[in-house]
């Protein structure tokens, strides 16, 4: 298995029963979307999260947090957990947990239907 896969394991139990959950591919990991919001994500064996942008240099305070930057452009309200940071049940469920509060503020995307 994968670390992306085993992570994303990890993930899952913890959104799934919350309303407008869905996942897809995305990052070469996998995306957890709320309501169509990204919510958090796997990438490598890091977890990649979505916060409020006004709390983003606070967020960046936190141990095992750094940007999130895998094109070399920092985006404000996203940070990447290193393993070590989320290598608990407890400190993972804290940063999804985070992550899906912001995401549920957001409003709903609603989904886009090709008419082809």
């Amino acid at each position: 298995m994968r670390n992306e896969d085993a992570l994303a394991g990890r993930i899952r139990p913890i959104l799934s029963q919350r309303k407008g959950f869905s996942e897809k591919k995305m990052f070469g990991g996998v995306c957890f979307m709320i309501n169509g919001n990204m919510c958090v994500g796997t990438w490598k064996r890091s977890l990649i999260v979505r916060l409020d942008r006004k709390h983003h240099d606070e967020t960046l305070t936190k141990p095992h947090t750094k940007p999130f930057d895998i094109t070399g452009r920092t985006m404000k309200g996203w940070a990447l957990v290193e393993p070590s940071g989320i290598a608990s049940d407890n400190d993972l469920k804290t940063w999804v947990r985070r992550a899906a509060k912001f995401a549920e503020s957001l409003p709903v995307k609603r989904r886009r239907f090709s008419t082809r």
